[in-house]
């Protein structure tokens, strides 16, 4: 437990002498239960807590009065029949302002405060004191009888540090046995090890000052603003923009380093979007800074995951890269944030807690007092937006670092082309790719589409394979000759008849995915090296590393990837991107979709000619003159911005309007029916309100699950949670039929 004073009287419910703290627990709950207070136990406000719950035992977090959104109880709990807080876990408590950025986020998404909370504390392994290690070292003279063994383990322990069980038992080719038996002799002590990752990580600061990089004109500008920015101690959002290549990674370096040397116990954070980013990032800090900060992605061991968990709430964790979830974590002393490549999509978690990792940093930040750093080479509107009316300082990095310059951008018409049905690479980029290859450069072709092919369909009765109950298609993955769900982990084999006709080997696949891509590209260069980097080729943060590090070496020549590709990565040979499928992200009628495409298609090109050589882009379109493949070919961002915001204030979308997204699913699709009417009948009134819907979601059975959507839509400003909690029951999971709120929706599927 912290040292900090013990809860008040006031934050201490008194009952007829007997004292009870509001405890929340990790489970969907909106508000705090209370626990009696046993008799020369003492907690304060964040405390973890064990509890009895039921006929089970939970940890909880000790939450004051005003923190929860507590509900009145229709009878009141005598205080005899409160149950004991059972024990206070021997950790820091959760900081006061990771419980107000806990319950605001609740407030927001409304999500139970409990599922929100379950997010800053993460497994409860997390929160177990980890089992001793035991440690032998020499402590008495050798036993009468010798035998070579036991002559092997005093040898290594004299004059030697302590060594655990397995260490002795490895290094000196020993048994437990023998080791046991020196203790029974009394040879060797028993000592208990301190905590496995206990220490502070250290970071030399001599190092860093003289590791410092050399910086052009622009990039030591708009270092000195952002140290500024740190130094004030105070919050502060400063979108730092930079066409690729530009060196933003090595400007919000200095800034980590301000607050490195400026609070000894400062903490920062880096958010990037993929986990092949958070290992290159954790590579380029550990040549900076000389040590290599803490991680924190999906791909972790339980036990990594445990140790920087505790890391971070104990304030020894200095530096942490992590995906969207390390925003939740309870820090101890965090003092800045930064938003890598801060448009991605990738920051919006899509399910249980609904929430953008990008805004709920900027709340984190605000209520943290602490400047946060937006970095990206085409950010989203709404960051630009925000930039334009003031709210959010502006740093631009106007040109490439050391001289490279822009790839020269060009269209390829494919309505002009004289093409075969199964090929994708028209002769004009085939042309490209050779040239590049024979100049000894590498290639990249971009698919942002997994697999073999999106689609297999049976030739004779036209039936699409997908799985029961679901209407997303079923992807063709070739390596793995199997049929997979991309929104789920559903995989079949591929059949050799159809499951509708029962024909066999009519069975045929539609259009190209990338792997199917590459099959084409080694047809056409039998004599490159190939390489494919997309997630269901690289599962793990240590195989996109290992892939990454292969382009960098020039161990493969053509490149084919989906946006995996577009993130960040500096290959210096790369002169030469092709887009195979320009068009791809402008269908669907998704609100965003000219805006993804600009970002997606931009940064992709910035990976061609990052270095000396000039870089090449051409992008395979059907409409070359659409207004987004024209500020591409022109590089006007500016002018695509421009005129993006016209189209979206024109219809009052976000960010000059406001949407939520409410999401009805369940097995039984008459049930989910029945409620999107009663709901449909229940729409309050509100003039500045429109509510579009029930209908059918464009998955409209998905995981086995029915699914109606509604769509709110309403001016900026405007309290729609207020009108959502009006509107909707407050059980959002009666009758078979769930009842899902998405407040500013991304994703419209």
């Amino acid at each position: 437990m912290s040292k900090d004073k013990n809860m008040t009287d006031k934050q201490l419910q008194t009952t007829a002498g007997t004292r009870s703290a509001p405890v929340m627990l990790p489970l969907p709950f909106e508000e705090a239960f209370d626990y009696r207070l046993p008799v020369g136990l003492s907690v304060e406000p964040g405390s973890f807590v064990s509890v009895p719950l039921g006929s089970t035992q939970r940890i909880g977090v000790v939450w004051p009065d005003g923190e929860a959104e507590a509900k009145p109880l229709t009878k009141p709990i005598a205080s005899d029949r409160l149950k004991d807080i059972l024990e206070v876990l021997d950790l820091p408590p959760v900081p006061e302002v990771s419980r107000k950025f806990v319950s605001w986020a609740a407030r927001y998404t409304m999500a139970p405060l409990g599922s929100v909370l379950r997010m800053v504390m993460g497994s409860p392994h997390n929160l177990k004191p980890d089992r001793p290690i035991n440690g032998y070292e020499l402590a008495g003279p050798p036993p009468d009888r010798m035998t070579s063994a036991r002559e092997r383990v005093i040898d290594l322990l004299s004059g030697g540090p302590v060594r655990t069980m397995p260490d002795l038992m490895e290094t000196a080719g020993v048994s437990r046995a023998v080791v046991t038996g020196l203790v029974d002799h009394g040879t060797l002590k028993v000592i208990q090890l301190p905590e496995p990752d206990a220490a502070n990580d250290e970071i030399d600061l001599d190092f860093v000052a003289d590791n410092a990089p050399t910086l052009s004109a622009s990039q030591a500008d708009a270092v000195k603003t952002l140290c500024d920015q740190v130094k004030a101690e105070s919050y502060c959002c400063t979108l730092l923009e930079g066409v690729t290549g530009s060196g933003k990674t090595e400007v919000y370096f200095e800034a980590i380093a301000q607050a490195l040397r400026q609070d000894p116990t400062a903490q920062v954070l880096v958010l990037v979007p993929e986990i092949a980013l958070t290992n290159q990032l954790l590579l380029r800090f550990e040549a900076r800074f000389g040590t290599e900060p803490r991680a924190w992605h999906s791909d972790l061991s339980a036990k990594q995951r445990r140790a920087h968990w505790r890391a971070v709430i104990s304030g020894r964790a200095r530096v942490i890269v992590g995906a969207r979830s390390a925003l939740m974590l309870p820090y101890a002393n965090l003092k800045l944030i930064i938003i890598d490549e801060e448009h991605d999509p990738s920051y919006k978690q899509e399910e249980q807690v609904i929430y953008h990792a990008r805004d709920m940093a900027v709340v984190r930040a605000n209520l943290g007092k602490c400047p946060l750093i937006l970095v990206s080479a085409t950010p989203s509107l709404e960051t630009v937006i925000n930039c334009e009316q003031g709210r959010y300082d502006h740093v631009v990095l106007p040109e490439r670092h050391g001289g490279a310059q822009l790839p020269a951008m060009a269209a390829i018409d494919m309505r002009l082309q004289d093409m075969p049905s199964n090929r994708w690479i028209s002769p004009e980029l085939s042309e490209a790719i050779a040239q590049t290859f024979a100049a000894g450069e590498q290639s990249l072709l971009f698919l942002n589409r997994r697999g073999y092919a999106p689609a297999a369909i049976c030739r004779g009765c036209g039936h699409r394979l997908q799985r029961e109950n679901c209407s997303a298609p079923l992807v063709v993955h070739r390596y793995g000759n199997r049929l997979q769900c991309h929104h789920c982990d559903y995989s079949i084999p591929m059949p050799t008849q159809c499951p509708n006709c029962d024909k066999e080997d009519d069975i045929v696949v539609c259009g190209p995915g990338v792997e199917r891509l590459a099959e084409e590209v080694i047809s056409l260069f039998p004599d490159a090296r190939v390489g494919i980097m997309a997630s269901d080729n690289l599962r793990s943060a240590r195989e996109a590393q290992d892939f990454v590090a292969q382009i960098e070496r020039h161990e493969i020549d053509i490149v084919v990837g989906t946006q995996l590709v577009a993130k960040g990565h500096h290959f210096p040979m790369l002169t030469l991107v092709g887009v195979v499928d320009a068009d791809l992200g402008l269908s669907g009628g998704d609100l965003r979709a000219a805006e993804r495409t600009w970002q997606q298609l931009w940064q992709v090109a910035g990976r061609a000619g990052r270095e000396e050589r000039p870089g090449r882009v051409f992008l395979q379109t059907y409409m070359p003159e659409h207004p987004v493949m024209q500020a591409l070919i022109k590089g006007d961002g500016p002018g695509f911005y421009a005129s993006e915001t016209e189209q979206r204030a024109l219809h009052h979308m976000p960010p000059f309007g406001r949407l939520a997204a409410v999401i009805l699913s369940g097995r039984d699709s008459m049930a989910v029916d029945q409620v999107a009417r009663s709901l449909a009948q229940a729409i309050p009134i509100d003039k500045k309100t429109t509510v579009m819907g029930p209908a059918p979601a464009p998955y409209a059975v998905l995981r086995g699950r029915h699914r109606q959507r509604f769509l709110v839509k309403t001016e900026q400003g405007y309290n729609i949670q207020q009108y959502l909690r009006h509107w909707l029951p407050e059980n959002r999971n009666a009758k078979g039929v769930r009842i899902t709120v998405d407040i500013d929706p991304y994703s419209f599927l």
